[in-house]
């Protein structure tokens, strides 16, 4: 989760790598730190908290270098502290940053404490730093060093270093975590995140799991597992500036809720013509492939998970074909039976979810038809891995509570259900519908967008709870379970999503005068059923806050029912999640909270 950012310039870098982590914030806040590798010394300053903390005391200092590395934090091993914050170095001599988990970290610590080495923090990344002067100080370069400390981590890892030895230079290694190379002129970096030196980078180079590299201001040295030189395609990302900018909105969270007609709309485009969604979307010999698929395995985390579960109706209706989800941390560990013609899927916003990408790692060795992607980051490893893939475009999700991220991926697997269809040959008339219904759902998300006055009325009754309850049944389910998500994540307050006929086998006891219970209520097969059950709430106390459409014969004596657009069938569940985004982002404001980097959390979760 953490972000590091490495640069080796002909100018100072310090500006450079402070406003690189301030992008890559979203990786995480615990704490942040840089090193520069000035003339006579290293330069090391941490400090527990932002970026901006650090930025405030770099102001301070105004310390100059021509190279140096940084980094932020979520903590793993050891608490948020300035002891625990990197860079770590080793005898004033060897500085490193790390993101990843270092399994055999207790190993490593005593094996170092019994050859001398005072290890001060109680990260498992300061480990990486004195193993690499151990090994050095053998008589060793650093760039062999490095090498040969890597082969000694079991785990996930990218790591940068720097070395009082080697003035200008930038060390590199890649395993299982993000990083890659950018290439500018008269100044080359490395980091986590091609946001980070957006603007700076010309081009990058996109490190393979056990690759080294080598940086100067006018060197790019890239070697593979074995030491050797390595070939690694220049490509050229295209990200702006102004994308990790707020652009005028208050959090980045508002900023990308109010981006997802554009985002959806970059997720269609392209894709569909004539009512018809093209052939092989996902890849050469994808429509070919999809011919034989008689089932299909979902894995994901969190908000991707949602998506999932959203989906799995329209698969089984316009692909007439069984589906199986499982959390992405949990599905190798049961030894899932592999039928045979299975697809196996996975979604995620980064590409680079640990979770997912172990469960896709273990794919690769069973007997799937093949591997689907469904992500935002083209230069993902997960896109890299996979057999055939398809990036939403919804543009930089920053916020980390994921909002465009969500909506685009459903408008993905809306496309798959719809490309399985095509290739079997059923069910065209309700793929037609499908289509229709997507290419609606832009407008129809700008519609939503005029409940928010209505949601205003209603923020200040649920800001001072201490638990919601959301509800839905179908699909609906789904969405109230990312509602959910939603507001806990940036409100703090307790919040569960059941399937609203389950709230008499437990959760109705949940319910009392003081529990805002938040509904979704389109007018659909089931609308009599959830009728039946608000009536529970309503007769033990609860404030309902409906959502649905006005021909519903809803009647609410305590609460609230706002009007939703009318939707189509399959771009209704998309539709319904932009008020409920909206609802917790508003309650949030009131709170006061930091909802663009809520307490605990990161965005890209690269540990598992």
């Amino acid at each position: 989760m953490c972000g590091i950012i490495g640069a080796a310039s002909s100018r100072s870098v310090g500006k450079i790598l402070v406003n690189g982590l301030k992008r890559m914030e979203y990786r995480g806040y615990d704490s942040a730190g840089l090193a520069l590798n000035q003339d006579e010394n290293v330069f090391q300053l941490r400090t527990l908290g932002k970026v901006s903390n650090l930025q405030d005391l770099m102001i301070q200092e105004r310390p100059k270098a021509n190279s140096g590395i940084a980094h932020t934090r979520w903590a793993t091993h050891g608490v948020p502290s300035e002891t625990n914050a990197h860079p770590h170095g080793s005898c004033e001599n060897i500085y490193i940053v790390h993101n990843g988990i270092i399994e055999n970290h207790d190993e490593l610590r005593k094996r170092l404490a019994n050859d001398g080495y005072k290890i001060e923090s109680e990260t498992d990344s300061e480990l990486i730093a004195h193993l690499i002067h151990f090994i050095k100080a053998k008589g060793k370069n650093t760039l062999t060093a490095l090498i040969e400390t890597t082969k000694e981590l079991n785990g996930a890892y990218s790591i940068a270093v720097i070395d009082t030895d080697q003035k200008g230079k930038i060390f590199a290694a890649k395993q299982k975590s993000p990083l890659l190379v950018g290439k500018g002129i008269e100044e080359n970096f490395i980091a986590s995140d091609p946001l980070a030196i957006a603007g700076l980078a010309e081009s990058f180079y996109l490190l393979e799991d056990g690759d080294f590299a080598e940086i100067t201001e006018d060197e790019i040295k890239i070697f593979g597992s074995d030491g050797e030189p390595a070939l690694r395609e220049e490509t050229i990302i295209d990200t702006s500036v102004k994308e990790a900018s707020k652009d005028g909105y208050k959090h980045f969270m508002e900023k990308e809720i109010y981006e997802q007609p554009q985002a959806i709309t970059n997720a269609i485009e392209g894709r569909t013509a004539g009512g018809e969604v093209l052939d092989n979307i996902f890849g050469l010999g994808s429509s070919e492939a999809f011919k034989d698929v008689k089932r299909i395995q979902f894995v994901a985390c969190g908000t991707s998970l949602h998506a999932a579960k959203t989906a799995r109706k329209w698969f089984e209706e316009l692909c007439e074909t069984p589906c199986y989800i499982d959390f992405a941390s949990e599905y190798r560990y049961r030894n899932p039976l592999v039928e045979e013609d299975t697809l196996f899927v996975c979604i995620s916003q980064s590409g680079e979810t640990a979770d997912t990408m172990a469960a896709l790692n273990y794919a690769k060795e069973e007997k799937y038809l093949g591997i689907v992607t469904i992500c935002n980051v083209p230069t993902s490893t997960m896109a890299r891995e996979s057999d055939w893939k398809i990036f939403t475009n919804a543009g930089p999700e920053i916020g980390v509570a994921s909002t465009k991220a969500f909506t685009t991926q459903l408008a993905a697997l809306l496309l798959l259900a719809c490309s399985i269809s095509k290739s079997k040959e059923i069910n065209n008339e309700k793929r037609g519908d499908a289509i229709n219904d997507l290419l609606n759902t832009p407008k129809l998300v700008k519609e939503a967008f005029g409940l928010k006055s209505h949601i205003d009325d209603i923020v200040e009754k649920i800001a001072d709870k201490k638990n919601a309850l959301y509800l839905g049944r179908g699909v609906y389910f789904s969405i109230a379970q990312e509602g959910a998500l939603k507001f806990k994540e940036i409100t703090y307050i307790h919040a569960e999503a059941y399937p609203a006929g389950e709230l008499k086998h437990g959760p109705l006891a949940l319910v009392d005068e003081m529990t805002p219970v938040v509904a979704l209520a389109p007018e659909d097969e089931l609308v009599e059923k959830l009728l039946s059950n608000l009536e529970e709430v309503k007769s033990r106390g609860g404030t309902l806050y409906v959502f649905g459409n006005a021909t519903s014969k809803i009647k609410i004596e305590k609460g609230k029912f706002m009007n939703m657009p009318d939707c189509g069938y399959y771009n209704a569940p998309i539709v319904y999640t932009i008020p409920l985004q909206i609802l917790a982002y508003e309650v949030a404001c009131s709170i006061g909270t930091d909802l663009d980097q809520p307490r605990n959390l990161a965005k890209s979760v690269t540990v598992e």
